[in-house]
Formats: C-alpha cells, sequence, structure tokens
C-alpha cells in the first residue's frame, strides 16, 4: 500500500525532483509535503485509506535528524541514562530495551508536543540516528563510549534491544525509526575519517564487523542504516554496492532506508577522490543505495539527472523508501489512529524515567579491584573525595545527550548516602594539565591535607567526553582530534595517587571514562578499583550506593583494559589480529567480562540434549546458580565456546550466550541456555561461514576463561565437551 501510493505520487519525473530537493536534503532534511498538502498527495490518501471526511491537515514540512543514543538528545530536558558502553557492561538486554522504551516514549512526546507549537526543526523528529554499533577494537578511538564494546555477539544483542524499544511492538505503526550505524568497518581515527580506506580480509569483515549489524537488521528489524564516512576495501562507504546493495539488501533483506553520516556523500569527491563533481557524487550515492543525505549534495541531482547520471526510476527507489518511513511513523494519518501520538508530555522526564536511569546506573557499576575495603560501613567518620571528577557535573552526561533535570555527582551522591559523615573535598589536580605550576602543587596538598584526615580517601580519576568524542566535539587540542594518543591517566592524576598513597590511608579508586584507561598505578596502590563509565544523570548516587552497600555491583567489562598502548597494533591498522579479548595474545591488565561482586556464587552444568549432535542442530545446556555468600546479588552468568582445535584457528574461546541472574543469599537459580547453530559457526579464510565437525569446549562462568581472570578471581568457568557430527563444514548463509 505504502509504495503503490508513493509511486503514484511522483509519476512525473519534475514532481520527483521537486520532491528530492526537500527529501534528500541536507541537515534539515525535509519531506516536500508543503507544496502537494491540498493537492495530489492528499486526494491519494483520502481514497487509498478510504477516509470518510475530507482530510484537512496540512503536512508541515520534515526535518530528519534527530538524536537518542541514551536518552533524548539535544532537544532540551530528557532522562539521561547510562552512555552505551556501561550500558554494555549491565549484560542486560532487557534493561536496555526497558530504557529504549522509555526514550522512545519521550521521542514521541516531545515530538506531539513541538508538532502542537509548529515546531517541526531539527531533533525534533521520530527517526532516530541511534544506536552506534560499530566495534570498539581500539581504546584510543575517541568514539568508542558511543558503542556496546568490542564483542560482536555483545554488541549484536545490545543493540537489537535497543532498536525494538524504540521501534515498538505495533502491528502497522513504528514508535520511532531506529538507526544502526556507521556501516561499516568504521572506528577512528577521527582525523581521517573522511578519507580513510579500511581494508579488511573476507574473515575480518564477516566475522568482527558485520555480525551486529546483520543481528540488527534481520533479529531486530531496524529500519534505518547510517552509512560511515571511510571507505571499506576502497568502495566509500555511502555509495558501495557491496555493503548496500549485496550484503544490506540481497543476502540480508534489508527493506528500510540508508542515510549518509553528515557530509560523507560531499566526502567522495573532496577527500576520497572517487568522483569529480558534487553532482556525480550524488548519483553515485543514490544509485548504490544510499537514499537520504545528511548534508547538502542531493541538492545537485537534477544536474545529475539533466546529465544522464541517475534515471528517474532509481530517484523513485530513493523517495518511496523515504516517504515508506514516515507513513509507518502515521505522519499523515489522524492522529487518533496512531497508539504512540497519545503519549503524554508529562511522561518526559519524569520520577519513573528517572527511577529507571538510577537503576541502569547501578547495573553498570563495575568493581575491578576490591580487597575487603568495599562496602564501606556508613558509620566511617570521615571521607576526603578527592579528584578532578570527583564534582564535575559533565562527565555523567558523555555525549549525544539531553538535559537533566537533576544530576548527582560522586560527591554529591557521597554527602546523601552518609549525611552524619564528615566529608573533605579537594579537586586535587585539574583533569589534563600536567604542569607543576602554584595552582597545581595547591591542589595536590590540598587533597593530602584532607586524606590525612580522613579515615579512607575516594579518588575520582578518569577523562570525560571533552577528551575522547567525535572529531568536531573534543576541547583540549593534545588529545588527537577526538581520539587519545595513549590510554594513560592524563596529567597529574597519577601523581596525585601517588601522593595519596604516601599517607598511608586506605584508598578508593573510582575511574569515569568510556573505554579503557590504563589504571595499573591504582591496581597496584589501591585498595579498590571501581569502574563507574558515563553513569548518566544521577550517576553520583549509584557510585555511593555501590561503594556504601546499598548494593552489590555486578558490571563486566565490554573491553579489555590493556596496560599501555605498546600492548596494541598500529591504530589504523584494521586487522583483528592482537585486537580486543578474541585475538589479543598477551596479558591485559583486566579483561573483558571480568567483574567482581560483593558475594560469592557456584556454578554447575551440563549438556541437557547429547554430547554428540549433527551439524546445524541446536544444543542445550542447564545451568544451577548457587549464591553462597554474604549479600543479595546479581551476576553475569557467561558462556564461551572455542571450536575444533583441527578447525578454524581462533586464539581464545569466544562469548556466544549471557545471562543476568540475581539471586539471594543461600538460595539457587536454575534456567537453560539455548545455543543455535549459528551460534556455534566461525567464519574461514574465505569469508564463509561454516559449521567444523569435530569437539567443541564449552565455558560457564561468571568471566572468560583466560588466566588474568584466573588470578584476579581464583575461580575457574565450568568446563564441558561436545561433539558436532558431520563429514564436512556445513556452511550456512551470511
Amino acid at each position: 500500500m505504502f509504495k503503490l501510493i508513493i509511486r503514484k505520487m511522483i509519476k512525473n519525473k519534475w514532481l520527483v525532483l521537486s520532491l528530492i530537493v526537500g527529501c534528500l536534503l541536507a541537515v534539515s532534511v525535509v519531506g516536500a509535503i508543503p507544496m502537494y498538502s491540498d493537492g495530489i498527495l492528499q486526494r491519494m490518501l483520502i481514497k487509498d485509506f478510504e477516509r470518510d471526511q475530507e482530510v484537512k491537515n496540512v503536512y508541515p514540512a520534515y526535518t530528519w535528524w534527530n538524536e537518542a543514543l541514551h536518552g533524548v538528545a539535544r532537544a532540551g530536558t530528557a532522562t539521561v541514562f547510562p552512555q552505551s558502553i556501561g550500558m554494555a557492561a549491565s549484560f542486560d538486554t532487557e534493561l536496555v530495551y526497558e530504557c529504549a522504551c522509555i526514550i522512545s516514549d519521550e521521542v514521541r512526546a516531545k515530538h506531539h508536543e513541538y508538532l502542537r507549537r509548529g515546531d517541526t526543526g531539527i531533533y525534533k523528529g521520530l527517526t532516530i540516528w541511534s544506536p552506534n554499533i560499530n566495534i570498539f577494537r581500539d581504546p584510543r578511538w575517541g568514539r568508542g563510549h558511543e558503542t556496546y564494546g568490542e564483542d560482536p555477539y555483545l554488541t549484536g544483542r545490545m543493540g537489537v534491544s535497543f532498536i525494538k524499544g524504540m521501534q515498538g511492538d505495533d502491528d502497522v505503526y513504528l514508535k520511532t525509526v531506529a538507526t544502526a550505524k556507521h556501516y561499516a568497518v568504521h572506528s577512528g581515527p577521527e582525523k581521517s575519517r573522511h578519507s580513510f580506506d579500511a581494508i579488511v580480509s573476507p574473515r575480518d569483515l564477516y566475522e568482527t564487523y558485520l555480525p551486529a549489524f546483520r543481528d540488527c537488521v534481520i533479529d531486530g528489524m531496524v529500519y534505518s542504516v547510517m552509512g560511515a564516512y571511510n571507505r571499506t576495501n576502497s568502495e566509500a562507504c555511502c555509495a558501495s554496492p557491496t555493503l548496500l546493495q549485496k550484503i544490506l539488501r540481497d543476502d540480508w533483506g534489508f527493506k528500510g532506508h540508508v542515510v549518509s553520516d553528515c557530509h560523507a556523500i560531499c566526502d567522495l569527491h573532496l577527500h576520497h577522490h572517487i568522483t569529480e563533481h558534487p553532482h556525480e557524487s550524488a548519483a553515485m550515492a543514490v544509485k548504490n543505495g544510499c537514499d537520504l543525505n545528511c548534508g547538502k549534495t542531493y541538492a545537485r541531482l537534477k544536474a545529475a539527472f539533466d546529465e544522464k547520471l541517475i534515471s528517474e526510476e532509481e530517484i523513485d527507489t530513493s523517495v518511496c523508501r523515504l516517504f515508506e518511513a514516515r507513513m509507518k511513523l502515521g505522519m499523515f494519518d489522524p492522529p487518533e489512529r496512531v497508539p504512540y501520538s497519545s503519549i503524554p508530555y508529562s511522561v518526559n522526564d519524569c520520577r519513573a524515567h528517572r527511577k529507571k536511569s538510577y537503576e541502569a546506573a547501578c547495573s553498570t557499576m563495575t568493581l575491578l579491584k576490591n580487597n575487603g575495603i568495599l562496602p564501606l560501613s556508613k558509620d566511617i567518620k570521615t571521607i576526603a573525595v578527592v579528584g578532578p571528577n570527583a564534582d564535575d557535573r559533565e562527565v555523567l552526561f558523555a555525549n549525544y545527550k539531553g538535559i537533566a533535570s537533576e544530576t548527582i555527582t560522586i560527591l554529591d551522591g557521597i554527602r546523601e548516602a552518609v549525611p552524619d559523615t564528615d566529608i573533605y573535598y579537594s579537586l586535587g589536580c585539574h583533569i589534563s594539565k600536567t604542569e607543576l605550576r602554584d595552582d597545581e602543587t595547591s591542589l595536590l596538598s590540598e587533597a593530602v591535607s584532607c586524606a590525612m584526615a580522613a579515615d579512607a580517601v575516594i579518588i575520582a580519576t578518569g577523562i570525560n567526553s571533552r577528551i575522547e568524542g567525535e572529531e568536531a566535539d573534543p576541547r583540549y587540542p593534545e588529545f588527537g582530534g577526538g581520539d587519545r594518543t595513549d590510554i594513560d591517566l592524563p596529567g597529574l592524576q597519577n601523581k596525585l595517587i601517588d601522593m595519596l598513597y604516601d599517607t598511608g590511608k586506605p584508598l578508593i579508586v573510582v575511574n569515569l571514562s568510556g573505554s579503557a584507561v590504563n589504571l595499573c598505578n591504582a591496581d597496584e596502590k589501591c585498595d579498590a578499583v571501581m569502574q563507574a563509565w558515563y553513569p548518566g544523570s544521577l550517576g553520583g548516587r549509584a557510585v555511593a550506593g555501590a561503594l556504601f552497600g546499598d548494593y552489590s555491583p555486578s558490571g563486566k567489562l565490554p573491553v579489555t583494559f590493556y596496560k599501555s598502548i605498546d600492548q596494541l597494533p598500529e591504530f589504523d591498522d584494521y586487522e583483528m589480529h592482537d585486537r580486543t579479548y578474541r585475538f589479543f595474545n598477551d596479558t591485559p591488565l583486566y579483561s573483558f567480562g571480568y567483574g567482581l561482586t560483593y558475594s560469592d556464587f557456584d556454578i554447575s552444568c551440563k549438556i541437557s540434549n547429547s554430547d554428540n549432535i549433527i551439524a546445524g542442530e541446536n544444543l542445550s545446556i542447564n545451568v544451577n546458580v548457587t549464591n553462597k555468600g554474604v549479600m543479595d546479588a546479581r551476576e553475569i552468568v557467561q558462556i564461551y565456546i572455542a571450536p575444533p582445535k583441527t578447525g578454524i584457528k581462533n586464539p581464545n574461546p569466544e562469548l556466544r550466550a549471557f545471562k543476568p541472574i540475581f539471586t539471594k543469599v543461600g538460595l539457587s537459580k536454575e534456567f537453560s541456555f539455548v545455543i543455535d547453530a549459528r551460534t556455534m559457526s566461525a567464519i574461514n579464510d574465505d569469508g564463509q561461514r561454516v559449521i567444523t565437525p569435530g569437539i567443541y569446549t564449552i565455558y560457564v562462568g561468571m568471566c572468560q576463561p583466560d588466566e588474568k581472570t584466573f588470578e584476579l578471581k581464583s575461580k575457574r568457568p565450568c568446563k564441558l565437551e561436545f561433539e558436532i557430527v558431520s563429514a564436512d563444514d556445513l556452511v550456512l548463509d551470511y
């Protein structure tokens, strides 16, 4: 129905070209409805939807660009959830879904309220350019904190849950349109993103860079995909016949629309130099499947048409896809017909939504070291709270953020948690200044004085989204244009730790960052280390709750924490060798999947169907978890699989299932995992997805089965083996 209406609508080429100017243009990308609101389109809608009265709506211009990475962004007050990397640390797909449902409620509420006031500007629409599901392959990448980490399986599961929460479950209408970005093979460097050519092998492409996108398209049914700035194997991502047509549409059956990253189309002639003129770039992108341009280059489609570089039918295809999206959002129907149009504005940033933001922040707290000092007693008499992130509100929010009506810093949260305790506060040092001038020396001395007067010291270290971010975000020029040049704590933060260590007082580090930081010094000298990510507007309350035992922290690292960049390949090398836990051959500081709790869990498991299965069959695993500790707590059960030694050579077992569970002291929970055939497959050197016959090893526990985690937790996962029986490798569809 939608496509039939649109094809009638664009029957002649001049109407097409008029629509293109409005529909495919610029940052304020608008549909050219106003020109025809009392004409062709209105009459067709009346006829085809069999309306019983004349439609009197005047359809306003539409701006396509909106953001909602971890809350409605750039459109005023909204609930601010933890940044995506923190949500990944929760290993909780249901939590991500619930948060996305709230975010999409607020998107809808704001959209309709703005419409009532005649405001159709940028960041007011229903087409959301989130989530970012790129693989966080290198900790130096400034935008990595927008992602769900370094693992394709975890990223895919989190992305699918976010998309389902954003797009809703109505049989007819989409709640919003989610956008999986940036497709594909995109993760820095930021400085060269407009011209970089990411060269990858077929195996790395299909094993690492594409799986999360496939999950979002096939399982999440995402309705929009955003192309990346860079080239992949010499094809510009926003004009790639391989990525956009062969893989996305032919292999995966994608039915939605593709949008370019902002100004990525003009990169074709300005930076990639694969075309010479703007109209050539516009024609190439549309012909290869990029329907919507964030930028101005598609204004040159008329010139491309006149020069016969693109046909009317090719333009029609993109216009159809875009108007179909708007129709699925109910933009041309009476509001009473669209279930989501009745969401009241009062839900925006309401108390229940802020409560969920706090709960989400609690689930992200990741305890990396604890010699028994945590949780702190609330009867403690004095505490020193020091460090550049202790009372910084902006560090809570990360990028692509809304405006929070309530903000709780770490200092605020501690004061709130222990109102009868004397709190001594000092900045300690600035976040990035390295010079030992009078002002910095005074701050360091003040921090030591606070520590000397306290029973324990909480040091809030880390970085912020002014240091790690997008190409145009950072305000500190010494950090590579959004990326970092190293992963050390910047400025005098390690000196601050050293000076506080010399006081002999108990030290607890709370590190805030969206990426792996070298915490070797903190790990060596401090009694406890907790990674708090960018925890959202109420993050300080969640930090305090973990420190004082209101709940047990349960987050797990979605990225490897390295000791230094000396352990990593060159930043612009896109081969996966020695990158992420899946291919890393050295010893990290903290491993992917690692995180402590305040309790102690025992786990047992068994294969419930058969130790021998035929290639293509599912495997069922029964798991029993018992809380043998002293505190009710949440844990993350993780399953890693290693393929046969005679098969594809993967150096390390890979995450293939996970489940958060909450168990009271002394009680057990029993549940099962079903590992499907695709999950047991691997990519060979030719880029084929195959199931190799032979003996597989399964590890079931609360961490990955590496020696570093065993050293830190003193507990290994359960180990099981099963055999896949087949005469040859079973080749699966992509």
